[in-house]
């Protein structure tokens, strides 16, 4: 992965508040594109896929919800994908801000990381442990460059629909997430739930953030499909006529579904939000103030020191990842290019209230 190339994985908004205050309205606005690729792409996730998708199993999409007036709006970006990549995110970014004053701190993308979702330039390029083909990449080259313009044609049109709304909060739990480095490990079970209510009170978004990997088709499931995340919006969509729902997984990184490996899984899964949201909404849930501060900073991560020239030298002997990964950095010393030493990070945080 390149430098700045970096995958805006979740934000911890969800459960950031300050202490109770009257209820405010406030300008929201939401909106989605359809980001379905029209023509066959090699999709992500799984090195073992040796060919592009056999079809759409399910549309993908790319949602937002805005926030705020003119002088403090802000949006919030939700993307049926493996991973965006930092360099499209900062090009969406600036374009919004030449285009209606959006300032970067208060423009967010997530990935619902799903691995049934298209490749994307200079995402895990390494992945399939070969050399994808001239033709394959010019696929994924033009649908990420659709997919660049696309974001950018939701958040526009999530900032068009602005009208005035309540912003509420809850929190609940759903338990199909389990450690997937050690058995019984540490999960986190938390589901966070953000309702956008119109003056009537009727539910125009849901944005839910639970902690789990997209992960629950395997890799010998090769069509497009936006996993358990992907479940979840249609579930939600069909009990809430009119709503878009966001899905989030924060910091999932750790858990995957159980039990997964087939599509009956992410459906289970999918109703098991739908369950939880249900059961939610029918309590009562915590308004949120008006103010929403954002913070967005870029901190350098180093790597662990390389290896020698001679140790890359060993490792692409090894099959695999390994020894691919050592062949690309061995044919990057041997042009004279020096390896990066760390790894540009975006740290962002929203804030409803005062603190």
């Amino acid at each position: 992965m390149k430098p700045g190339h970096l995958l805006l994985l979740g934000l911890s908004l969800l459960g950031i508040y300050s202490p109770a205050a009257e209820p405010d309205l406030v300008p929201a606005g939401v909106a989605r594109v359809d980001i379905t690729p029209s023509s066959p792409i090699r999709l992500s996730g799984y090195g073992s896929r040796r060919a592009p998708a056999e079809g759409v199993a399910q549309k993908l999409w790319a949602k937002a919800l805005a926030i705020g007036d003119k002088n403090d709006r802000a949006v919030l970006m939700m993307v049926d994908n493996c991973a965006v990549p930092a360099y499209l995110i900062e090009q969406v970014a600036t374009n919004l801000q030449k285009r209606i004053g959006l300032p970067r701190s208060r423009f967010a993308v997530c990935s619902t990381h799903s691995h049934t979702g298209p490749c994307l330039q200079g995402v895990i390029p390494n992945l399939f442990s070969q050399d994808i083909s001239a033709e394959e990449q010019e696929g994924i080259n033009r649908y990420t460059q659709e997919l660049s313009a696309k974001i950018e044609q939701a958040a526009v049109a999530a900032i068009t629909d602005l009208r005035p709304s309540r912003i509420e909060w809850t929190q609940g739990s759903a338990a199909f997430a389990q450690n997937r480095r050690t058995k019984g490990g540490p999960v986190d079970h938390a589901l966070c739930l953000l309702r956008v209510a119109d003056t009537n009170n009727q539910t125009r978004c849901l944005v839910i953030n639970y902690a789990c990997h997209a992960t629950t088709l395997p890799g010998d499931f090769n069509q497009v499909h936006g996993d358990w995340p992907g479940c979840a919006q249609e579930f939600l969509e069909r009990d809430h006529p009119g709503a878009i729902a966001l899905t989030l997984i924060g910091c999932g990184a750790d858990a995957n579904p159980a039990p997964r490996g087939r599509l009956e899984n992410a459906q289970q899964h999918g109703e098991a939000i739908a369950a939880v949201v249900k059961q939610l909404l029918g309590q009562p849930l915590r308004s949120l103030p008006r103010a929403l501060q954002c913070r967005s900073e870029i901190i350098s991560l180093p790597f662990q020191t390389h290896p020698t020239r001679e140790e890359w030298v060993e490792r692409s002997k090894k099959p695999g990842i390994v020894g691919y990964h050592a062949k690309k950095n061995l044919a990057r010393l041997d042009r004279g290019e020096k390896l990066p030493e760390t790894l540009p990070y975006r740290i962002q945080t929203w804030q409803f209230g005062d603190r």
